[in-house]
């Protein structure tokens, strides 16, 4: 296929900016999708991702325009899901950024941006939104001129929900994002990996396995999902070579081996397809069961030794909780479900523990508190399973009294005073964009959060970044809600980490009905342990259910109990059914309900039913 013929493209924006609008343009432009068949987002594939207005997982699509097969990839906006995008730009050559013309460049913005540019890719700037009241075009476009040096004439206006501008947009990305580099075949016989600069050229000289004079398959895994029928599905962007269904096929970092089912395009369904060429995007079935031999950031190489592409930069979740099914014979259904959201979710961590209160579950590592919040909720929606969450903590490292080191990700985890010398916490390099009338609000709330101030830069005369050191365990609970309220919804962060400092942490301990439940145990700063103590069973005392008897809620450092509450108990009436007569016979039936419900909280001790709605509430808190 002539290189001149294809076009792999991304949108990169912040969230909410209209990239999966533009994409629904694209498609009914392109007549990708007949109008009878589309719909708003047509590219979230999830409901949650409909429900919610957001983009979750990056989906590709093919297209064609004016003789030219342009292959999409829509990329998520939050923060939380950059995986998702860093994923989706090794797989391009060029990206559009989209920055939305009422809200301006924002914190997502600049740091796609800046994930696009060490790639190397072809930038498109676009203003979208210019068909609304509020839009501020030329302000826009000023602000992305400052961004990236680029001429007011390069910048595209466009409106993704009208239409307006699309088209040209469209003819751009054909004249200015590069075909896909595709190498000359070699002469006589295929060295492995080929020739180009990313290959070291010692390889073994091989013969057979392809046609002569072409290059073997190298295809980079950027995603994949799990089929009941076709086993993993792994989509790919093919740099060299050729692949065809039933043609075997090896993944370099897992050594296995398999056989390819069927390959295929999306349009932006699975479609089959005769094969995939080089400088192509599509699929590959392989009919593998076992989801942990198929690794996003592998390479796909076919009979030949080729070299490995580069793969991706292992992600170390910084967010940690526990998950754990209500039923305790769901264990195993829990397992696979992390299994197969481990396939199109690489970001995900997760290893089995074991709780006394639980019983078994799992450790898992998440990227941010949006990321555990649509995990937890994909499984109870694909996979039906009722989940317990305990209260999410960072990964704090902790120097021992012998020297060593060790990574603790739960409060469990947590040595003894005696016996560690030192908690390191991690900090995080953060980055607020916002209004110059709101940098007041956003410097306190960052102050109140242990904040470090670092510094301030002017991006115009309205808008300005503030720079500032601050622990990712403040960051955990509501600052994102507390910053959008401080600066009237205009303020956007990134953040990204620094390094491990020293911290003064305790284990705070939840006591419900003199039962200490582990699920609600955390990690907090020691001079805000009553506080917390204070939030956590106020928390609870509203949301528990009154039972037949008094359940007392208590926080405790070690045997210190530093905040306390009570549930009232349930009390019949029993003295409806009296009628006149002398009070003590009212009194002697009110002693002998008292002595009942004594002898039931002894009796019922620690069998508190605890709703999922008290454990979501206390970790929002």
């Amino acid at each position: 296929m002539n290189e001149r013929k294809i076009r792999n493209f991304c949108i990169i924006a912040h969230i909410d900016h209209g990239k999966s609008t533009l994409a629904d343009r694209f498609l009914e432009l392109t007549g990708t999708v007949e109008k009878r068949a589309m719909k708003a987002q047509m590219l979230d594939q999830m409901d949650i991702e409909r429900e919610r207005g957001i983009t979750i997982k990056l989906q590709p699509v093919r297209m064609q325009w004016r003789g030219v097969e342009l292959n999409l990839i829509d990329t998520p906006g939050h923060v939380d899901f950059t995986y998702e995008v860093s994923r989706s730009l090794a797989a391009v050559e060029g990206a559009i950024l989209l920055v939305d013309a009422t809200q301006g460049v924002q914190a997502q913005t600049m740091a796609n941006l800046y994930l696009a540019l060490d790639q190397n890719l072809t930038i498109i700037p676009v203003v979208n939104k210019i068909d609304l009241p509020n839009a501020q075009v030329e302000k826009t476009k000023h602000e992305i001129m400052q961004l990236i040096g680029c001429n007011e004439s390069e910048i595209f206006s466009i409106s993704g929900k009208t239409g307006v501008g699309v088209t040209e947009l469209l003819d751009a990305v054909v004249e200015k994002v590069p075909g896909p580099h595709i190498s000359p075949p070699l002469e006589g016989g295929v060295r492995g990996g080929g020739s180009d600069k990313s290959t070291p050229p010692n390889l073994p000289f091989v013969r057979g396995g392809t046609n002569e004079g072409e290059k073997p398959l190298r295809a980079l895994i950027f995603d994949s999902e799990f089929d009941e029928y076709k086993g993993v599905i792994a989509y790919v962007r093919v740099f060299e070579g050729k692949i065809k269904a039933h043609e075997t096929i090896h993944f370099l970092a897992t050594k296995k081996q398999a056989e390819s089912l069927e390959v295929g395009i999306f349009t932006p369904f699975l479609k089959k397809t005769d094969e995939l060429e080089s400088g192509e995007i599509g699929y590959i079935a392989t009919g593998l069961k076992n989801v942990t031999e198929c690794k996003v950031g592998d390479t796909i190489g076919g009979n030949i030794e080729v070299q490995q592409l580069p793969g991706y930069k292992e992600l170390k979740p910084m967010v940690f909780a526990g998950i754990f099914c209500k039923e305790g014979d769901a264990y195993q259904n829990l397992r696979e479900a992390l299994e197969k959201l481990k396939l199109s979710d690489a970001s995900l961590y997760y290893e089995p523990e074991n709780s006394k209160a639980l019983g078994f579950g799992f450790r898992c590592g998440f990227l941010g508190l949006l990321h555990l919040d649509i995990i937890q909720e994909r499984i109870k929606r694909e996979y039906g399973l009722e989940l317990v969450i305990t209260v999410p903590s960072v990964a704090y490292k902790v120097v021992m009294t012998d020297g060593r080191e060790i990574i603790i990700k739960s409060p469990q985890e947590l040595p003894s005073h005696e016996k560690r010398r030192e908690v390191l916490e991690p900090y995080m390099k953060l980055d607020i964009f916002s209004p110059k009338e709101y940098l007041g609000g956003i410097m306190k709330l960052s102050s109140e959060r242990r904040g470090i101030y670092v510094n301030t830069e002017y991006f115009d005369e309205t808008l300005a970044v503030v720079h500032y050191e601050i622990p990712l365990s403040s960051l955990l609970v509501d600052f994102y809600d507390r910053l959008k309220s401080v600066s009237s919804g205009y303020a956007s962060l990134n953040c990204e980490f620094v390094e491990y400092r020293k911290c003064e942490i305790v284990r705070l301990d939840i006591l419900v009905a003199e039962e200490q439940v582990e699920a609600l145990s955390t990690l907090v700063y020691d001079d805000e342990a009553f506080h917390v103590g204070r939030h956590m069973v106020e928390s609870l005392k509203k949301t528990i259910p009154r039972q037949q008897f008094v359940v007392k809620l208590q926080a405790a450092i070690g045997g210190k109990v530093i905040a306390a509450e009570r549930i009232s108990a349930l009390r019949k009436d029993v003295t409806a059914k009296l009628y006149g007569g002398d009070y003590t016979r009212k009194r002697k039936l009110l002693e002998k309900q008292k002595k009942g419900k004594k002898k039931m909280m002894g009796i019922m001790k620690g069998r508190v039913d605890i709703p999922t709605e008290s454990f979501l509430d206390v970790l929002k808190r």
